[in-house]
C-alpha cells in the first residue's frame, strides 16, 4: 500500500518539532523520553491521547532524516524549520509529496491561480487508481485529510491561507536543498520545488 491516512492529527508542528528533535539529538533513551513526553509534558499537550499521538508523529516525521536535519529544525529560522519539517512530513507520506508532485505541479503548468476542493476529492481517486489496495475513507476522514494538508501548504507558503487557497511561489531554503541534495533525496525535493 502505498497511501495512509496516517497524518489526520497533526498539521507541521513547529513548537513541539523543535522539542522532539532536540531530544533526538540528546540521543534521549526511553526512561528519558517517557519522563519529558508523558511525565513533564514538555510538549504542554493537555490530552494524554494527543500528547501519544502527536509525539509518536512528530517523531517518526523526523526519524525519516538524520541528525544534520534535526540540529537545523531545533536552531533554524522559522522559514528553514517549516520547509525542513514538511520535507519530513513528505517523506513521511507519499499522500502529501504526491498531491505536490502531481497536481500542484499541474495547476502552476496551466496557470492556476488557487485550489479548489473537488480537486482533492479527484486526487483521492487518482491515488485509488495508482493504490488499489488503499483504503475506502469516509468523507469525514477525506476532509480531515484535505485540511491537514492544505493547512501544512498555507504554513509553508505553497498557498496564501486554508480559506483562500491562492497559489504563491515557494523558494526552498539552501541549507535545506544542500541537505536534500547530499542526502539523494530527489522525491523530496522534486516535490518541493514542483519538477
Amino acid at each position: 500500500m502505498i497511501y495512509y491516512a496516517n497524518i489526520t492529527n497533526a498539521t507541521l508542528r513547529v513548537r513541539e518539532s523543535r522539542i522532539i528533535a532536540d531530544l533526538l539529538l540528546q540521543k534521549a533513551d526511553r526512561d528519558k523520553w517517557h519522563r519529558e513526553i508523558f511525565i513533564n509534558n514538555i510538549l504542554q499537550i493537555k490530552s494524554p491521547k494527543s500528547i501519544i499521538s502527536i509525539a509518536q508523529l512528530v517523531r517518526r516525521r523526523l526519524e525519516t532524516m538524520n541528525s544534520e536535519l534535526w540540529e537545523m529544525v531545533r536552531d533554524g529560522d522559522k522559514i528553514l524549520v517549516t520547509q525542513c519539517l514538511f520535507a519530513c512530513a513528505i517523506k513521511h507520506s507519499k499522500l502529501i509529496g504526491d498531491f505536490l508532485r502531481i497536481y500542484i505541479k499541474d495547476q502552476k503548468k496551466i496557470f492556476a491561480t488557487k485550489l479548489v476542493k473537488k480537486m482533492w476529492t479527484e486526487y483521492l481517486s487518482d491515488c485509488r487508481g495508482r493504490d488499489p489496495e488503499m483504503k475506502h475513507w469516509s468523507d469525514t476522514t477525506s476532509a480531515k485529510l484535505r485540511s491537514i494538508v492544505w493547512s501544512m501548504l498555507a504554513e509553508t507558503g505553497y498557498i496564501q491561507d486554508i480559506r483562500n487557497p491562492i497559489l504563491q511561489n515557494v523558494f526552498i531554503d539552501e541549507k535545506l536543498c544542500d541537505y536534500l541534495r547530499r542526502h539523494n533525496e530527489k522525491y523530496v525535493l522534486q516535490c518541493m520545488e514542483l519538477e
